[in-house]
C-alpha cells in the first residue's frame, strides 16, 4: 500500500477518533453526575485498580514483543490492553455511579504527592485517547512507519496512566468507608 492509500485510509477514522476522543471523557464527567441507588455485589476500585496493572503489564508485554519482532503476538497484546482499558472505564463509570467518592485523607508531602499523581493520571487518561486511537488506526491501515512514530509517545502515555492508576488506588485505599 502506498502513502497515499494509507494517508486516505487514515483519514477515513479521523472523525471517529476525534468523536470517541471528546464523547468519552464527557461522558463519564456526565455520568459522574448520577447517582443510581444501587448497591454493586463486588467493591470495584481493587478490580479495576487490577486491571490498570494487568493492562501496564500487557502495554510492556506487547512493547517485548515487538522489540523481538512478534508482530502478530504484538497485535494481540494491544487488543487485550485496548479491551482491558473499555472494561476498566465501565467498572469506573459502575463504581462512580453507585458510590461516592473517597476524599484523600493523607497530610503533609502525600497529600500533595496524592494530588499530583491524580491530576496527571486524570488529564493524561483525556489526553490518550486519541493517541491510543490514532495509533490503532496507522497500524489496522498498515501505515506502519506513521504507526511506530506516534507509538513512541502513546507508550509512555498510556502506560504512565495504567501505573498511575494503581498508585492512586493504592495511595486512596486505607480511605475507602
Amino acid at each position: 500500500m502506498s502513502n497515499t492509500e494509507n494517508t486516505i485510509d487514515d483519514k477515513k477514522y479521523n472523525k471517529l477518533i476525534v468523536i470517541l476522543s471528546v464523547v468519552i471523557p464527557v461522558a463519564v464527567a456526565a455520568l459522574f453526575g448520577i447517582k443510581i441507588d444501587v448497591e454493586l455485589p463486588v467493591f470495584l476500585p481493587p478490580i479495576y485498580a487490577s486491571t490498570n496493572a494487568l493492562t501496564a503489564l500487557v502495554l510492556v508485554l506487547a512493547f517485548i514483543a515487538i522489540q523481538k519482532k512478534k508482530i502478530k503476538l504484538h497485535e494481540r497484546l494491544i487488543k487485550v490492553a485496548i479491551g482491558l482499558s473499555v472494561l476498566f472505564l465501565l467498572m469506573y463509570i459502575a463504581y462512580h455511579m453507585t458510590s461516592d467518592s473517597t476524599p484523600f485523607g493523607g497530610e503533609g508531602g502525600a497529600k500533595y504527592f496524592y494530588y499530583f499523581i491524580l491530576l496527571t493520571h486524570i488529564v493524561l487518561s483525556i489526553i490518550v485517547i486519541p493517541f491510543v486511537l490514532i495509533t490503532y488506526v496507522r497500524a489496522i491501515t498498515n501505515n506502519i512507519e506513521k504507526h511506530k512514530k506516534i507509538a513512541k509517545i502513546t507508550f509512555p502515555l498510556w502506560l504512565y496512566v495504567a501505573i498511575t492508576g494503581v498508585v492512586v488506588f493504592i495511595m486512596i485505599s486505607p480511605y475507602y468507608a
